[in-house]
């Protein structure tokens, strides 16, 4: 399965992004409110300048404490983000995600931000693909 394909299936491809101007406590609210799990750091909203997680911040509280909320994202984003394209192969990009131990690739096509899978994207594509295949051979198996 294709990167593309796993977006599609998600529906909508707007990509929740934050200024890095703005503070890590808004961040937190906005993925809070969202109950999502990192957002893409843009200053115009389709570039990707960086990524903040909520393991970044939750890292950083414990770090520094509560007081690093007041900073700016870009102070506490992710700069060298590890990306993915449409035409991409869903099990190469699980494994990079899986061995890279994070959860969220924004995905890039000729430098513009086209959407963002997660490894739990990832996983309910693959256990679909699973499934069906697993259908497929029950049903030569069984002769229909």
């Amino acid at each position: 399965m294709l990167v593309r394909q796993v977006l599609s299936g998600k529906g909508s491809g707007n990509v929740a992004t934050i200024d890095p101007d703005m503070t890590v406590a808004e961040a937190a609210r906005q993925l809070s409110s969202r109950k999502i799990g990192c957002l893409v750091v843009s200053a115009d909203g389709r570039t990707l300048d960086g990524i903040l997680s909520e393991r970044d911040i939750v890292r950083e509280i414990g770090r520094q404490g509560p007081g690093c909320l007041e900073a700016p994202v870009r102070s506490m984003m992710t700069t060298k983000v590890v990306t993915c394209a449409p035409g991409d192969e869903g099990v190469v990009i699980l494994s990079r995600m899986t061995e890279g131990r994070f959860r969220h690739m924004p995905v890039l096509e000729e430098g513009a931000m086209v959407g963002l899978i997660s490894i739990g994207d990832m996983v309910k594509a693959r256990l679909s693909e699973l499934s069906m295949e697993k259908e497929a051979l029950e049903g030569m198996i069984m002769g229909y």
